[in-house]
């Protein structure tokens, strides 16, 4: 087993994605993804707590870059203009990483636990949305508006971003969708 190899994480992100893929997410072991990645079953718990968290290791990384990024806005900034300039980074954190957020959104959708699993996630970072929000002096319920709808532009967004050819940015996508929100909103 190559245990010393470099990137151990991404070798085993990969091999699980692939055999979710062949196999199906249920039929999948820990054990046969760290084989696939040349890696021992030991190296995958030190990564990862459970199969799920290779699809969802990067939920603290990308609520991190949500949360700091927001808190860090303009005072003087709009509440959805502060979650505008928010989604501007969250796009940069997905760079480079459209094949295998593609192969991941795939893996998710074909599973109702990990759909549910999703829907917390977004759940969750809608939440640490809102208390940034509230911490920067926006009342409720439009701190809690807000970050709501500051994760249903991601989410449309994020959604248009994988099901399309590679064409166009996240950061296209998730302004796309902003600018619909704001049309709808002021009654387009």
């Amino acid at each position: 087993m190559g245990r010393w190899e470099p990137n151990a994480r991404g070798r085993l992100e990969q091999a699980a994605l692939d055999l979710y893929r062949e196999r199906g997410f249920e039929q999948t072991t820990a054990a046969q993804i760290a084989e696939r990645a040349g890696l021992t079953e030991r190296t995958f718990f030190r990564h990862y707590a459970d199969k799920r968290e290779v699809l969802f290791g990067g939920s603290q990384a990308l609520e991190q870059v949500f949360v700091d990024t927001l808190a860090g806005t303009p005072d003087t900034a709009a509440p959805i203009d502060a979650m505008a300039a928010t989604l501007e980074a969250v796009a940069a954190f997905f760079q480079g990483r459209h094949e295998f957020a593609r192969q991941r959104q795939s893996v998710i959708t074909a599973n109702a636990e990990l759909r549910e699993r999703e829907l917390v996630k977004l759940a969750s970072l809608s939440a640490a949305l809102a208390g940034t929000l509230r911490r920067r002096g926006v009342e409720d319920p439009a701190a809690s508006l807000a970050a709501e709808a500051g994760i249903a532009v991601f989410k449309v967004g994020f959604e248009r971003w994988v099901g399309d050819d590679g064409g166009r940015s996240l950061a296209d996508h998730l302004r796309e969708a902003l600018g619909e929100l704001r049309l709808l909103a002021a009654g387009g």
